[in-house]
């Protein structure tokens, strides 16, 4: 019962930063659709912050309905002849005429549907970036050189032949600036043979190193498995330093940061099919109600920095070729453009019946993963 308590106390005082990050990130996405949507002439009735009962609302001058629904866990746009928020098939566009069948989804170009759906995520990309570059103009970015000043005994990088003194200079042809590309790049390859080209005594020199899979805990007790060789840069003041940005070299790089929460992502997702990762990371909202609360006590700035990085990961979800989702829609134009015609209703209504046991599944996955982090 003490457990019950305790954990529904700390469930409740996650709510408000992780509903403020949730609304961050949802509102952009329906706003890519709503904004390219619009400029492609698609009108839409309703846009919603939330599901559920209005809450409280106001129609626009061109008749969209601009609400904020009761339960807020996602949100919706409505376009012109949809009958749900999903915009699954349903014929219903066919009793439209006139100037709205002109205005609505189902009736505009084939190209039109699916920059509208793609706006979606693409939004959440934009969001992402604009974020890490705010970030980067501000604040710079702590950086180190890639120079190893120990090898940890009984390593990986000790038994590869790694030396101290020896410069990071390409990791499997990836060229390596700062320490930090080390990291990112060794942490998502765990018990991967990799070749890292060093720079030694002006001479370059290929070793093959094995990363070890090692658990590690952040500061809140966030548990997860990385890939690690044993190496530690030097971490004295000459060696540590902020690399300040100018406006568009904080767009790039944080367009670079987005990347590389888009390829680790996927990375792991590729080794959990191959059998080389637990799939124990993936997580629903529960976990991100968690990491949203952890962010929360570091200060407004982490919390948002949290947001861009669940923005990049909605984003890429959503992209998945699933029926129920963005990339599910673009599958079936993407067959549209190439038949001439849609699939069939009871095609289209199957395909969504798969996606939605799909989507589910994850779903609930996802819940028993956080559930188990929050016994465990």
């Amino acid at each position: 019962m003490e457990f019950l308590t305790s954990s529904a106390g700390s469930i409740l005082s996650a709510l408000p930063p992780f509903l403020l990050v949730l609304t961050i990130v949802v509102f952009f996405h329906e706003l890519g659709h709503y904004l390219v949507g619009r400029w492609c002439g698609i009108r839409a009735d309703a846009f919603s912050v939330g599901f559920g009962p209005e809450l409280i609302g106001r129609t626009d001058r061109h008749g969209t309905r601009w609400k904020l629904s009761l339960i807020p866990l996602g949100g919706y746009v409505k376009f012109r002849g949809d009958e749900n928020a999903a915009s699954l098939p349903t014929g219903g566009e066919a009793a439209l005429s006139g100037a709205d069948r002109a205005g609505s989804f189902a009736a505009a170009a084939l190209w039109r549907r699916a920059a509208t759906v793609a706006a979606g995520p693409i939004a959440n990309f934009i969001l992402a970036i604009a974020i890490f570059a705010v970030m980067f103009g501000l604040n710079g970015r702590m950086i180190a050189d890639p120079v190893v000043a120990q090898v940890q005994p009984a390593s990986a990088a000790e038994a590869a032949g790694i030396l101290p003194g020896d410069r990071f200079v390409a990791i499997d042809g990836v060229q390596i600036e700062i320490f930090d590309d080390v990291q990112r790049y060794v942490s998502v390859r765990p018990e991967t043979v990799i070749t890292i080209t060093m720079e030694r005594q002006g001479k370059l020199v290929d070793l093959s190193v094995t990363p070890t899979r090692t658990e590690i805990s952040d500061n809140f007790g966030n548990r997860m498995e990385v890939g690690r060789i044993g190496v530690v840069t030097n971490n004295d003041a000459g060696n540590f330093r902020v690399r300040e940005y100018g406006p568009l070299e904080a767009v790039g790089e944080g367009a670079a940061q987005s990347w590389y929460i888009v390829t680790r992502t996927i990375g792991y997702i590729g080794n959990i099919v191959t059998g080389r990762e637990k799939a124990d990371q993936l997580g629903g909202p529960i976990r991100v109600a968690k990491y949203s609360k952890d962010m929360s006590t570091l200060g407004l700035a982490a919390l948002i920095q949290l947001a861009a990085v669940l923005s990049v990961s909605i984003g890429l979800l959503n992209l998945m070729p699933v029926p129920m989702l963005d990339g599910g829609h673009l599958v079936f134009y993407a067959i549209e453009a190439v038949r001439g015609r849609p699939p069939g209703e009871a095609v289209q209504e199957w395909a969504y019946r798969f996606g939605l046991t799909i989507v589910l599944a994850l779903m609930v996955f996802a819940t028993w993963n956080d559930v188990s982090m929050l016994i465990g």
